[in-house]
């Protein structure tokens, strides 16, 4: 099978070149185009998943080798989450590449985090089918890099480090309240605001609405913290 330009430049990107280049393009076929002959990368997504926590995992443990497990195991969920699989696609242009259905490329889809997340996973999925996992592994230190080697020492959800702030010091669990939706169906910004029972509030506004939540929740802890 012979991949096309757009798919051969994703290819060096990514930093493999496929034997079997037939994976690439399962990896990157959405459910809203998949056919019976054509299968969507949903199985792919699942596999990758597990290739990149175990990748990811053997990284940490190698670069802190003093860190506990309660250290590490934030800064696991940080690195292997979707938000973070959907910055590495839009690196590596991902987006470009995917294979859509026209609604799902007419509502946006090749900028969602969810898809770009997911495609991730199943790209990731097939470099090991391709290669095997020490080719996925190098594949993954590679993108992720950066990030693993900056990643924090406490990487813990900024919702979650909020709640334990607050029922800490005798509070119920911060509210969270939608304030507004803008922007275009397929480009939605969501403004949310967090309150704690003491009164404090911020807001944050991102393209999904948990997003919103945790910038708010990582606003306001800094501020009572500090």
């Amino acid at each position: 099978m012979k991949l096309s330009a757009d798919l051969r430049a994703l290819q060096t990107r990514l930093g493999h070149d496929f034997q079997r280049p037939e994976l690439l393009v399962r990896a990157l076929t959405h459910s809203s185009i998949a056919s019976a002959t054509r299968p969507s990368n949903e199985r792919m997504e699942f596999l990758g998943d597990r290739v990149l926590g175990l990748s990811i995992a053997d990284a940490l443990v190698r670069a802190d080798r003093a860190a506990a497990e309660g250290q590490l195991a934030p800064r696991l969920n940080a690195l292997v989450r979707k938000e973070t699989c959907a910055a590495v696609a839009k690196e590596c242009g991902v987006g470009e590449a995917l294979k859509l259905g026209r609604s799902e490329m007419m509502s946006g889809g090749r900028r969602k985090e969810a898809l770009l997340g997911d495609a991730m996973e199943a790209v990731i999925a097939a470099v090991y089918l391709d290669a095997g996992f020490e080719a996925a592994r190098d594949m993954i230190l590679r993108l992720w890099g950066e990030r693993i080697a900056s990643a924090d020492v406490d990487a813990r959800d900024p919702k979650t480090a909020l709640q334990e702030w607050a029922q800490a010091r005798g509070q119920q669990p911060p509210s969270y309240t939608a304030l507004d939706r803008s922007g275009p169906d397929h480009e939605p910004v969501f403004t949310v605001e967090v309150r704690l029972d003491s009164g404090e509030t911020e807001r944050a506004t991102a393209r999904t609405k948990r997003a919103a939540e945790q910038a708010a929740a990582k606003a306001l802890l800094a501020r009572m913290e500090n």
